[in-house]
């Protein structure tokens, strides 16, 4: 006789049955999933905290221009952000915690504007 996949309990019921109640199918997948979610969180969180360690390290007096392409060969992912600010030009910083960057193109090179949060740009 077959077991519930959950609780190993014997099955009654119809053939191909693989849980004995809702709960058990419901808790099966949640522990399933689970661990799917937390990796998917904690890799998420990993990159933002390295995209802040690497603006903070390029950005020691609270503005600076640095290559995209040194940013990015350290680790630098610019899809993780945290939050934006727009400012009046229109530009849009994307911000890791509390330090923010703007791409720029100077001469077909891109660059980005570092910059670090200010109690105006609330």
């Amino acid at each position: 006789m077959a077991k519930c996949l959950n609780c190993n309990e014997k099955l009654k019921g119809r053939e191909g049955k693989i849980f004995c109640t809702p709960y058990c199918r419901s808790n099966y997948h949640y522990q399933k999933n689970k661990d799917k979610e937390s990796n998917l969180f904690r890799s998420i969180d990993k990159q933002l905290r390295a995209n802040r360690r690497l603006l903070k390290n390029y950005n020691k007096s609270g503005k600076a221009i640095v290559r995209k392409e040194d940013l990015l060969k350290e680790g630098f992912n610019p899809k993780y952000f945290t939050h934006y600010w727009k400012n009046q030009q229109g530009d849009v910083y994307l911000f890791c915690y509390e330090f923010g960057f703007l791409e720029k193109k100077e001469n077909r090179k891109s660059k980005y504007v570092l910059v670090q949060w200010q109690e105006y740009m609330k």
